[in-house]
């Protein structure tokens, strides 16, 4: 039996999205504000890897730094379909967890905003989440949206948070790449859902 990397809360049930042209994850069960969602794990790689990529191995690609990304590792898991939401009932919690922003109510997507960690051209995609403040497009620049810098404080990844409160200074732009969707279109055989079990580390 393969070892696997991501802790994924036994609450969440993954799901067909065929208007996201993929899956998703939604809530089985009640789930109370704060509740861990998940922990990803991975390969930590730098951004010239990350340039060598198809379309498809981006797609399951998270912001950590400045220049460092984690990378899922293949078979790709469940808890990689969470898809982004221009108004997320999730965010981060550090650089690879994720927990409930409020109560989350049974048959609920789970959704995080893109804009919480990535800030990398790659990462850029024409939004389609449906929510009445969707934002049309996911931008590498969404983070310093003021709008967003105050309605997603504390839930920002770290290294953005940084540059958010001064702390630090982005690093110069990489060259453009091409633009893909996160976790959204990749259509993939549904895996077997053994229990899922917290991880000790990530993987490497």
């Amino acid at each position: 039996m393969r070892r696997r990397t991501h802790y994924l809360s036994p609450k969440l049930r993954r799901v067909p999205f065929p208007e996201k042209a993929g899956h998703g994850l939604i809530a089985a069960v009640p789930i109370a504000t704060g509740e861990l969602l998940v922990v990803w794990g991975g390969k930590i790689v730098a951004r010239p890897v990350i340039d060598e990529l198809s379309e498809v191995e981006r797609s399951y690609v998270l912001q950590i730094e400045d220049h460092l990304f984690l990378l899922a590792n293949r078979p790709i898991e469940t808890a990689e379909y969470f898809n982004h939401s221009c108004d997320p009932n999730a965010g981060l919690a550090g650089q690879i967890s994720l927990v409930a922003m409020r109560d989350i109510d049974p048959g609920e997507e789970v959704c995080f905003d893109y804009g919480m960690s990535e800030s990398s051209d790659f990462a850029e995609f024409d939004c389609c989440c449906g929510a009445p403040n969707c934002r049309g497009r996911v931008r590498a620049s969404d983070w310093l949206r003021p709008d967003l810098q105050a309605r997603y404080r504390g839930f920002f990844s770290p290294y953005l948070q940084r540059r958010i409160d001064g702390v630090a200074v982005p690093l110069p732009a990489a060259a453009a790449s091409r633009p893909r969707p996160r976790r959204v279109a990749v259509s993939e055989p549904a895996p077997s859902e053994p229990a899922f079990a917290p991880v000790s580390a990530a993987g490497s």
